[in-house]
C-alpha cells in the first residue's frame, strides 16, 4: 500500500471504522488513526481490547471494510479527506509483532491485522 495521502491521514487524529459481517447484518467497531501501525509490507496492525464481535465475524468471514478520515488534510475539493479500505483480517495473540504492539499499547489483549487489497479516496 503506497498511498502517501492515506499515510498522512493516519498521522492526524480521526476515527477509523471497521466493518465486519457474517451471518446477518454488519457490525462496526471504531478505533483511532493514531492506533494504526502500518508495516513495511503494507499490513495494518491495530490494538484490540474489546472487538469480540468483530473477532467472531472475522473468524467466519475474513473480509473487512474500513474508513479512515481526518478534517486536517486537504481532500479533493476542500479540507477533509476520507478513504475506504477493503481487505482481509485476522487476530494475533502471540509473536514478535504482538509483543511490539503490546509495548506501545499496554491495554491490548489481541492485535487486529488487516491486509488491505483496495484503497479508495472518498473525500
Amino acid at each position: 500500500m503506497e498511498n502517501e495521502k492515506l499515510l498522512e491521514t493516519l498521522t492526524n487524529e480521526g476515527p477509523v471504522s471497521i466493518v465486519t459481517w457474517s451471518e446477518g447484518e454488519g457490525h462496526i467497531s471504531n478505533t483511532w488513526n493514531s492506533y494504526v501501525q502500518v508495516m513495511e509490507d503494507g499490513r495494518w496492525l491495530i490494538p484490540a481490547a474489546g472487538m469480540r464481535r468483530t473477532q467472531a465475524n472475522i473468524e467466519r468471514n475474513p473480509h473487512v471494510k474500513l474508513t479512515v478520515a481526518s478534517k486536517e488534510i486537504m481532500g479533493r475539493w476542500a479540507m477533509g479527506i476520507g478513504f475506504l479500505i477493503e481487505g482481509t483480517a485476522k487476530f494475533i495473540e502471540t509473536g514478535e509483532e504482538y509483543a511490539m504492539m503490546k509495548e506501545k499499547f499496554p491495554f491490548l489483549t489481541r492485535v487486529l491485522e488487516i491486509s488491505p487489497t483496495s484503497v479508495q479516496q472518498t473525500l
